[in-house]
């Protein structure tokens, strides 16, 4: 049987919410390279299409469901203005396990479009694979896209800004 001493378990409790605090995909990253923009600013703000910002990659990406449930991805800058495409590449599967929609992306303008929408429902779990230039590594991100109105903003769950 293995003892653990009280002071080894008051310093897990102590440590365990700072070591989670940094934000997933975040390890390395040069917070000195920002402005004072910081990433609670960029969750608070909408993309150029009111999307769902996602911080993993730099830049960052705006995730938006357009009225046909096609996704678009949208490279953003710090202010939230798109940046012209440069060789990045996404892929998205979506869905249920057994009959998972897989979609790939077009260029369509200053974003990429899916060749398929997402399938049907109010919670569509997703996975993405995005790669920010031909010789970057794949970044993957796994989310729901919750279509249920947000209580306390105009936005769907998904691309919701405000901290309810």
């Amino acid at each position: 049987m293995i003892k653990i001493s009280s002071v080894t378990l008051t310093a897990m409790a102590l440590l365990t919410p700072y070591l989670f605090a940094q934000e997933k995909g975040h390890e390395g990253h040069d917070h000195d390279d920002h402005t004072e923009k910081t990433h609670d600013h960029v969750k608070e703000m909408a993309g150029p299409n009111e999307g769902r910002i996602l911080t993993s990659t730099e830049p960052h990406v705006e995730f938006f469901v357009t009225p046909e449930r096609k996704v678009k991805i949208t490279f953003i800058d710090e202010d939230g203005k798109a940046l012209p495409l440069d060789g990045q590449t996404v892929s998205a599967i979506g869905g249920d396990r057994s009959s998972p929609t897989r979609m790939v992306f077009e260029k369509d303008g200053e974003s990429l479009v899916s060749d398929k929408a997402l399938p049907e429902g109010k919670l569509v779990p997703i996975i993405l694979q995005i790669k920010t230039a031909p010789d970057a590594d794949n970044v993957t991100e796994k989310f729901n896209v919750d279509f249920s109105d947000c209580p306390t903003c105009e936005h769907v769950e998904y691309a919701c800004t405000c901290e309810h």
